[in-house]
């Protein structure tokens, strides 16, 4: 069984990113059961998504994450990655971004409605044994609609997966609109690329 968590804030692909993770999976002969929790997404709110892949369905009791059996989070914001550490297990990998996303309702002038991305980056690295921190303003500056699929490069690159970065390349013309395609593709390996540069 392999557990994969997908957090993000609305907007930015979280349920998309989910969903090429589980067709990948199922492409290369696994089962998967994946649900997600949304709240006010279309407000900035929390978007999580659960993938659970295993050999056969039977094994698979529930489509939701259990506390602590998580063998992976991948966040796109760095207070959801640390909203989600409970479900992290004490091997897990995570990755996230140093850069915090702000609040739709975020002017500027209020310290009430904000945080210091730095100080979430700190206790992760303070706590997170398997961690890598994704810059994502190199990908913001050319692929800033496809920063879900960037980071699913970083996660295949560190093998994180049961299954390897070829099967989520591969599905990419499948799921992603023409228009956008050669952009996602560019991002995912410009993801790969941010792991390497990151852990090199």
């Amino acid at each position: 069984m392999f557990n994969c968590m997908i957090a993000g804030v609305g907007g930015q692909g979280t349920v998309l990113a989910s969903k090429l993770i589980a067709i990948a999976a199922m492409k290369s002969g696994f089962d998967v059961r994946t649900t997600e929790t949304i709240g006010m997404a279309q407000r900035g709110g929390s978007v999580v998504s659960h993938i659970r892949i295993g050999e056969n369905i039977d094994s698979i009791f529930s489509p939701i994450i259990p506390s602590g059996n998580a063998h992976a989070i991948i966040a796109f914001e760095p207070a959801e990655a640390v909203r989600q550490l409970p479900f992290l297990s004490p091997q897990g990998y995570l990755i996230t971004c140093g850069t915090a996303v702000k609040s739709i309702g975020y002017s500027g002038n209020s310290q009430n409605i904000t945080y210091e991305s730095s100080v979430m980056v700190e206790f992760l690295k303070a706590n997170i044994a398997n961690l890598t921190i994704i810059d994502s303003g190199k990908i913001m500056e050319r692929y800033s609609k496809a920063l879900n699929v960037a980071f699913l490069g970083a996660a295949a690159e560190w093998g994180v997966f049961p299954f390897d970065s070829a099967a989520l390349e591969e599905i990419l013309p499948e799921i992603v609109p023409e228009r956008f395609l050669e952009l996602n593709i560019a991002a995912f390996k410009l993801g790969r690329e941010l792991y390497n540069e990151y852990n090199k």
